[in-house]
């Protein structure tokens, strides 16, 4: 792996995971309750052997940056690094990465000698690879681009890239969020290869692109300097398909795009079951974050079933079924959760803020006394006052309102929101 350089991509803006990404980027937003998404991708990089890794950033950078500064720190005799690449004004370009292939473009220079292939990442997935089957596979092939493609159904399709190989993984044909009907049926994996791969034909139908690429240096390069193209996507892939080897890589184990508030929501549920998809209880292969200094859980006299309890939270007297409590957590008393994300805060409150609170009339960080949270998402630092209810009562499926959103029918109060006390929405 030491000719192996690594770049992870992680500027996106998030518009679809708003309002979680009013002040942070996509990366930077926790998930498990005690992680960051840009946790995933590193973390499987470390696993595989990677040490040399670039991370591209440019969308509400300093929670990300604080994050990676604070969490992954080489030692001084060690030739690996991770180094962050922001989005910066040269004497050359005055712009914003315009895209995926964009950003890389404008980091050539410092990509150039730092190995024979590129391997090259999203910052928002939720997944556990190991990489170096995907790139000796890259070698195997004489590959110019190797892409990691994963099987999803039907109703998935819509919603990614839709890739077709031949019966030697060859892509021969790529259609960027098929529309349903002759389009995309024609993308159907033919049953012969569905059974050679080990898939069973009702589980699986199409191989949607997971946004993890292998280039050869030089190929990337020349792909880079003489096409316009501003996304890998929409620009690059399809043009390689048709003019280089491109290759599919077969990844089988779960992977889940966290693109939308929906996707977040229920990967972070998903969790709470007794055998969850994504695993962050593996030993061998851990999930690494920053490491924090907090005491456990407190629990007095609650109910909990089917949940996940983060270090520092106090639970009072309240009854938790399926849902995440992250970390500093504090719940009242009497208060019901149920299919919610409590994200937690960064911090406790003194008894000092906590008399400044009563003073101002504002609720104190966490859940006050008698809350009822059902299908929710509670960013960081929120105030939800005492007597409140975040249940949808009205069912809507969509709306905006200064101190929440609700998406898909599930309400998102954002990161230092507040929701004053006796409020039901």
């Amino acid at each position: 792996m030491k000719n192996v350089l690594t770049l992870i991509l992680a500027g996106g803006q998030g518009t679809r995971l708003y309002p979680l990404t009013k002040i942070r980027s996509k990366p930077a937003v926790p998930i498990a309750g005690r992680f960051r998404l840009i946790d995933i991708a590193i973390s499987n990089c470390l696993h595989s052997g990677l040490r040399k890794i670039y991370v591209l950033t440019q969308f509400s950078t300093e929670s990300l940056h604080r994050h990676i500064f604070l969490t992954y720190r080489f030692d001084n005799f060690s030739p690996g690094f991770i180094t962050i690449l922001s989005a910066q004004q040269t004497l050359e370009n005055r712009n914003w990465y315009q895209g995926t292939a964009d950003a890389v473009r404008q980091n050539l220079f410092f990509i150039e000698g730092k190995g024979d292939y590129v391997l090259i990442l999203s910052g928002d997935h939720l997944y556990r690879m190991d990489y170096r089957p995907f790139i000796e596979f890259h070698r195997e092939k004489g590959a110019d681009v190797t892409i990691s493609v994963s099987p999803v159904a039907a109703e998935q399709a819509p919603e990614l890239g839709i890739m077709k190989l031949d019966e030697n993984s060859r892509v021969i044909s790529f259609v960027e969020k098929p529309r349903p009907g002759p389009e995309l049926e024609a993308m159907a994996i033919p049953p012969s290869l569905a059974s050679g791969w080990g898939f069973k034909e009702k589980e699986t139908c199409y191989l949607a692109s997971m946004g993890i690429y292998v280039f050869s240096w030089p190929v990337l390069r020349d792909l880079l300097k003489t096409t316009p193209f501003e996304d890998f996507g929409r620009g690059v892939i399809p043009f390689a398909i048709q003019t280089y080897n491109v290759y599919g890589y077969v990844f089988k184990g779960y992977w889940k795009d966290i693109g939308t508030i929906k996707s977040f929501y229920e990967a972070n549920i998903e969790l709470t079951r007794p055998l969850p998809p994504f695993n962050f209880y593996d030993e061998e292969r851990p999930i690494f974050t920053h490491a924090r200094f907090l005491p456990g859980s407190k629990i007095i006299f609650s109910e909990v079933e089917n949940s996940i309890l983060c270090e520092g939270s106090i639970i009072n007297r309240s009854w938790i079924k399926n849902s995440i409590v992250g970390i500093r957590s504090r719940i009242g008393e009497n208060c019901v959760i149920e299919d919610s994300v409590i994200m937690g805060a960064d911090y406790f409150e003194s008894a000092e803020e906590i008399e400044a609170n009563a003073q101002r009339g504002i609720p104190n960080i966490g859940l006050g006394r008698n809350c009822e949270i059902r299908r929710a998402i509670i960013d960081k630092n929120a105030r939800i006052g005492d007597n409140c209810r975040l249940v949808n009562l009205r069912n809507v499926q969509n709306e905006d309102n200064e101190n929440y959103v609700i998406r898909d029918g599930i309400i998102v109060v954002p990161k230092h929101g507040v929701i004053y006390p006796g409020t039901v929405i």
